[in-house]
């Protein structure tokens, strides 16, 4: 029982979330990937295609949803740097703080990208 607990402590801190959310967001930027291509060969298919699919995209719901993608992006961004800052530089009593600047980052920039898309 104890090891399980120690094991819960280990994952109950701030960088430990802050590498899940670099990894989760990776792999979510990675999903939207094909469809990000497929959205850009409606320019090659002609301006029918393409005009189609930017009304599709002025939906509420798709600009949520490319909110999310920004806040998403800004997560990678911001836990890639934290990364990088944890890795090379000798802050390691200030991890904390970088967590919390990069998610700090991250969501200012999900809702900019909002406040602009409204």
């Amino acid at each position: 029982m104890t090891a399980v607990r120690s094991q819960w402590r280990s994952r109950n801190h701030a960088n430990y979330w802050a590498f899940v959310v670099h990894r989760v967001s990776g792999l979510l930027l990675a999903l939207f990937l094909p469809a990000h291509f497929w959205a850009l060969s409606l320019a090659i298919e002609g301006e029918a295609a393409l005009d189609g699919f930017l009304q599709w995209s002025a939906q509420p719901l798709v600009k949520l949803a490319e909110a999310v993608l920004v806040l998403l992006l800004g997560a990678h961004l911001t836990g890639g740097l934290r990364l990088l800052a944890v890795e090379f530089l000798p802050w390691r009593d200030w991890q904390k703080t970088v967590v919390a600047v990069s998610g700090g980052l991250s969501v200012a920039a999900g809702l900019l990208f909002l406040l602009n898309a409204v």
